[in-house]
């Protein structure tokens, strides 16, 4: 096993925090070669040595990814796995397993487990694939989250509830179709057309003055809770970001 890996582009969760993974096996150096291989990749992973451990660091951890040993005294990888499944938990799964007969691969598959690997195996391959079921996970994830992010500010699209650094923020109707509409175009400079277009209508019989008194309003109630996020590109229009 090759301990000595590139270092991949870093994967994270859509609000930009580490991907979690749990290496559950009971040889303890295995365990602990897979764990520091996984936050080399810039991951939040830990390891533990037994299935009944496990259990509690999945319900507090939460992890993104699991990655199980089959054969463990006490409670075992498949036992563990049927555990998480019974309990509504759809987390990936990647079995390490010494059995490699096909009945065995096809009794992991059908355990529910994503993927499976036999021992001894190659170090980067297992984190090869790991970072593809992180990639779909991420994936699935950002396609279920109804909360937009930039840095320390979200908004949740069903719940209309914005935060920032934590705090709730108190918006009006308006404030929050402009807010949403520059999340969603993060990065993006957006023309005061633009912006009149999607978030008033093409109807809109007003002055094109109303984007910069909204944006004016959005800056008062954002900027004290972290500093400023939306930014003028002057001759252009608007843009929200997060500076370095």
């Amino acid at each position: 096993m090759n301990a000595a890996l590139p270092r991949a582009s870093q994967l994270s969760r859509p609000d930009g925090t580490p991907i979690r993974a749990l290496v559950v096996d009971d040889e303890v150096n295995l365990g602990e070669l897979l764990r520091m291989a996984l936050q080399h990749e810039g991951w939040d992973a830990r390891a533990v040595t037994n299935g009944q451990t496990a259990l509690q660091v999945i319900r507090e951890f939460e992890p993104d990814l699991l990655v199980l040993d089959i054969m463990m005294p006490g409670l075992d990888g498949m036992e563990l796995l049927k555990r998480v499944r019974d309990g509504g938990n759809d987390v990936p799964v990647l079995f390490l397993t010494a059995k490699d007969a096909v009945e065995d691969r096809i009794a992991g598959i059908s355990a529910g487990g994503d993927d499976y690997v036999t021992k001894p195996f190659n170090l980067e391959e297992v984190i090869a694939r790991l970072r593809g079921m992180a990639r779909r996970h991420v994936a699935a994830l950002a396609e279920s989250d109804p909360r937009l992010r930039v840095g320390d500010l979200t908004l949740d699209e069903e719940t209309y509830d914005v935060e920032r650094a934590g705090t709730p923020v108190r918006l009006t109707a308006k404030e929050f179709d402009l807010l949403r509409y520059l999340m969603q175009n993060e990065r993006r400079v957006l023309s005061r057309t633009q912006i009149l277009e999607h978030v008033w209508n093409f109807d809109f019989g007003g002055t094109s003055s109303v984007v910069e008194i909204y944006i004016s309003y959005l800056r008062k109630k954002l900027d004290p809770l972290g500093g400023p996020l939306i930014h003028t590109v002057r001759g252009v229009g608007y843009t929200i970001k997060e500076l370095p």
